[in-house]
């Protein structure tokens, strides 16, 4: 066990960005996760046009093609599931297999949430990101192996604060990719609200 404390902010753009330096990829951008769900929305309107050619007044006809294609969207979906599910599982043992002392995440406000799923554009990406259960995950594993899990107060600035002067940036859009103080610090903003998370307890 080290005693390094390791704040972790995740997101939309990458599933978490941690305050050692450690990055893990929004797999959903990988070009395997594309070309699975490309086929899935093409089994999709594949199924859809077979129900309504074999609709018979207001009943549906369910044909041998129909369970055919039907379970090939099945398989698909368990596909998807099982990279993401992965893909979550390899981050938290990376984080996990560090030794910190604690780990802070930021917390994922519901109300935050519940917000930017009504954003047509954002809540599909939120959906697929799993934050949720990569938080479940992280937590079980750190008490596995007696790290510390703490979340900071939803109220906490991470974002807006700068990891080097203290000073709080209110007009921070979410836009805004790269973070810049007038005190000359220029960072990406990810990475500035994981060490800011990290130094979560020396600021409560």
């Amino acid at each position: 066990m080290t005693d390094e404390i390791i704040g972790i902010d995740v997101g939309v753009k990458e599933l978490a960005v941690c305050s050692n330096g450690m990055t893990f990829k929004n797999i959903n951008k990988s070009q395997r996760v594309k070309k699975l769900e490309k086929r899935l929305r093409r089994l999709q309107r594949k199924v859809s046009r077979k129900y309504e050619m074999n609709k018979e007044g207001n009943r549906f006809v369910k044909t041998s093609n129909i369970i055919n294609v039907e379970n090939q969207i099945r398989m698909q979906h368990r596909k998807l599931n099982g990279i993401r599910n992965n893909h979550i599982h390899q981050a938290t043992n990376t984080i996990v297999k560090t030794k910190p002392c604690k780990v802070v995440m930021e917390t994922l406000n519901t109300l935050n949430i519940k917000g930017m799923m009504k954003n047509r554009h954002l809540s599909k990406a939120i959906a697929k990101q799993r934050l949720y259960d990569f938080k479940s995950k992280l937590q079980y594993k750190c008490e596995r192996f007696g790290i510390e899990f703490a979340e900071a107060d939803k109220w906490y600035p991470s974002s807006k604060l700068c990891s080097c002067c203290g000073t709080i940036k209110q007009d921070l859009k979410l836009s805004d990719r790269i973070y810049r103080c007038e005190c000359g610090l220029v960072i990406d903003r990810d990475f500035n609200a994981s060490i800011n998370l990290s130094r979560y307890k020396l600021a409560v």
